[in-house]
């Protein structure tokens, strides 16, 4: 007999944590883009499908920086390398539809570098400054309030029970919904954002890249 009545009679086992975070904390700064021009690259998220189209947008300019412009549904993205301190590669998205806050996740494929969008800097940095300080996890920010499930096991996977994860989950996805986010899965589809090989546009901690001409591209069009 090895269970029953919903109940496992097989002994746990305690296992080292393995992991790879060695970057420090980021500050609202980081997450800054200089004006270069009056349009920008915008990756445009498709609801409930992995690949993205690029489209072009005006930028808001404010005080010689391109910022969010949450009206519009135009928010910055931006991936901050988890490994190694590096600069934050900042970038804009389409369809994710926060009103307000950030959400962030570093179960980012391939490289589960930490990806973030937001509707300004200083709840960006929140959301990802979460994931650094536990060293893995999906999160979310707003002005007065911050959510974290955890994943310390490599940065992508939790030791926690299952029940405790699903209920961890379903809280960040409505409140995510809450903030104004219209997709099924926002955090799904934010873990394919950086996925740099599935058209059209995405973002990586090294530059914005282009799937079909698979080289990267830059965010403002001169």
């Amino acid at each position: 007999m090895v269970a029953e009545n919903g109940q496992s009679f097989i002994p746990s086992a305690e296992s080292p944590i393995v992991n790879n975070f060695n970057c420090n904390l980021k500050q609202p700064s980081d997450f800054k883009i200089k004006n270069e021009g009056d349009t920008i690259r915008v990756i445009e998220t498709l609801d409930g499908q992995l690949i993205t189209k690029e489209i072009h947008a005006e930028s808001l300019i404010i005080n010689g920086f391109a910022e969010s412009n949450p009206e519009k549904d135009i928010l910055k993205i931006a991936v901050a390398n988890r490994y190694h301190d590096a600069p934050v590669v900042t970038a804009f998205i389409k369809n994710i539809g926060l009103k307000t806050g950030a959400i962030a996740s570093c179960v980012a494929h391939d490289c589960h570098n930490i990806v973030v969008v937001g509707t300004n800097d200083e709840d960006m940095c929140k959301a990802v400054n979460a994931i650094i300080k536990t060293k893995g996890g999906i999160s979310l920010a707003t002005e007065t309030e911050e959510m974290i499930l955890e994943l310390p096991i490599a940065g992508i996977m939790t030791n926690l029970p299952a029940e405790e994860v699903a209920e961890a989950y379903i809280k960040l996805d409505r409140r995510a919904k809450e903030l104004g986010s219209k997709l099924r899965a926002p955090y799904m589809s934010l873990s394919f954002m950086a996925l740099l090989v599935i058209p059209e546009l995405k973002l990586s901690d090294k530059g914005l890249f282009n799937g079909k001409s698979f080289e990267f591209t830059e965010v403002f069009i001169k």
